[in-house]
């Protein structure tokens, strides 16, 4: 029992004395200690918002939103441009995806097999005596060895955490691109209506002046008017009927553009039907918009997933100041000549654990993670603006639309009595009780006053899809599985909106 004893103690003796050398040795290591960020993801609660985004009971909007308008032709170019675009945020996806692959394979055992023959001559007066120096010899010589890193820090881990982050960013980029696409395709198209729109009002102004030059030409006749007045009148349908020449060739360049948002050639665009868009539908915020934008905004999305990718770049550059643990064997032959490669006598077998410890190294690991820090503050900022951006995205288009809808009423008063005031006025000229100047001057205020009843609702319906881009145009994070699952400290965030309280450490 003495024995045994003795035994236990100096067994107890050599681990404490193990245990002071390893931490002496750590001691001695290079250290990240008072390397680190206080930086902090923003909450939307944190951004006064509750007055500009005040819920309204509204809807999100859903991928189809563009059937909302009631154009059919609308819909189908929208998904014609999506099949037809490939982006390079499709190509970084699947770069970021090959970078999963490479990273998770880091986490399992290696294996090899390789396998040599080599004819040689051995020297006569070197090393081998007679009768081996001088004559030929074939050796062969296979090996299988195996290695696997243990990653006892979780560098390999982290690693692969990273390239994860950024595959789900790059998907949210897709997603991203996806949502603008679709958007651009519905604005152009918008323009496009507008212009035709202003056009049908150009064809219908040159009517009128041919009737004003009708009028004009029998007062000619009749002695009431002069030259002066025939010249202006004719003068006024060239200048109408160059307007409306402007407009068409405006309405080729815009269907050229959609071509090119179509990823098809010019001909394409002179393929598409004038449009035929509706009103649209109501619109109306929907509750909790603040919290639950951070889940429908790809952008916000992709920027938080940045943020998490930099933080398991900083986890694995801590991993970088701790030592590196590698279990390698192998197992094989090697014999000169094919009579003896297989035998026992011609194995060869090595195995043994490689540590590597960095002690010093002029503060390079060090400046390693001020690096990853910096990527990681970055990061953070990038997400805090882009969130702030978004909030104020919708803002702007939710009060400009207020605003348009203000202006429009002003503006249909405007033309009802403009169009009036043209009517009285032709009638007056006719009789001989009004000079031309009258009617062209509510030829003019008409014409402007319907110019702007128009451009505002084709601004209004442009607003209404920038606002339907601004709601994440029918993104929705948590049926994509791009919800960030964890934090830092390894609470579940909300499954609208991502937590709150990531930091690095």
């Amino acid at each position: 029992m003495k024995s045994l004893s003795l035994s236990a103690s100096a067994l107890s003796s050599r681990a404490a004395v193990a245990a002071a050398a390893a931490a002496l040795a750590l001691t001695g290591c290079a250290n990240y200690f008072g390397v680190k960020s206080d930086k902090q993801i923003s909450s939307p609660a944190q951004y006064e918002s509750t007055q500009s985004l005040a819920g309204q009971a509204g809807q999100w909007p859903s991928l189809d939103w563009a059937n909302q308008f009631d154009d059919p032709q609308l819909p189908k170019l929208i998904a014609e441009a999506l099949e037809g675009n490939p982006s390079i945020a499709q190509a970084r996806l699947a770069k970021a995806s090959s970078y999963i692959e490479s990273s998770r394979s880091a986490l399992y055992p290696k294996v090899t097999d390789s396998y040599s023959w080599t004819r040689e001559l051995l020297s006569g007066n070197a090393l081998y005596p007679p009768p081996y120096g001088g004559s030929w010899y074939s050796e062969n010589n296979a090996l299988a060895s195996a290695s696997w890193d243990l990653d006892l820090w979780g560098k390999n881990r982290q690693r692969l955490g990273q390239a994860v982050s950024q595959e789900k960013a790059a998907e949210a980029d897709m997603q991203q691109a996806r949502v603008t696409l679709a958007a651009s395709v519905a604005s152009t198209y918008n323009q496009l209506a507008q212009l035709y729109a202003l056009r049908d009002i150009a064809a219908r102004e040159i009517q009128n002046r041919q009737e004003i030059g009708r009028i004009t030409n029998g007062r000619v006749a009749a002695g009431l008017d002069t030259n002066v007045e025939r010249q202006t009148a004719n003068g006024n349908i060239a200048t109408s009927q160059s307007n409306l020449t402007d407009l068409e060739g405006q309405i080729t360049v815009v269907r050229y553009q959609l071509g090119a948002l179509l990823g098809k050639g010019p001909d394409r665009g002179l393929q598409i039907a004038p449009p035929a868009l509706g009103v649209g539908g109501t619109v109306a915020l929907p509750d909790n918009l603040p919290a639950d934008l951070v889940a429908r905004r790809a952008d916000i999305v992709a920027a938080r997933w940045q943020v998490e990718a930099a933080m398991h770049d900083v986890k694995e550059a801590k991993a970088e100041f701790f030592p590196d643990v590698n279990l390698a064997a192998g197992f094989g032959f090697d014999a000169f000549g094919w009579g003896r490669f297989l035998r026992v006598g011609s194995r060869q077998m090595q195995f043994g654990p490689a540590i590597h410890l960095p002690i010093f190294d002029a503060g390079a690991l060090r400046s390693q993670l001020k690096g990853r820090y910096a990527d990681f503050d970055l990061d953070v900022a990038n997400y805090n603006q882009t969130l702030i951006n978004a909030l104020s995205d919708v803002a702007t288009q939710v009060s400009s639309i207020r605003s348009i809808d203000q202006q429009a009423g002003d503006a249909q008063r405007a033309l009802d009595a403009s169009t009036k005031a043209y009517q009285l006025a032709v009638i007056r000229y006719k009789a001989g009780l009004s000079p031309q100047l009258q009617v062209l001057t509510a030829d003019q205020n008409r014409l402007a006053a319907e110019q702007t009843v128009t451009t505002l609702k084709m601004r209004r319906r442009d607003l209404q899809i920038g606002l339907i881009k601004a709601l994440g145009g029918g993104f929705d994070a948590t049926q994509t599985g791009l919800v960030v699952p964890t934090d830092e400290h390894g609470t579940a965030p909300a499954a609208a909106a991502p937590a709150a309280t990531t930091s690095a450490k």
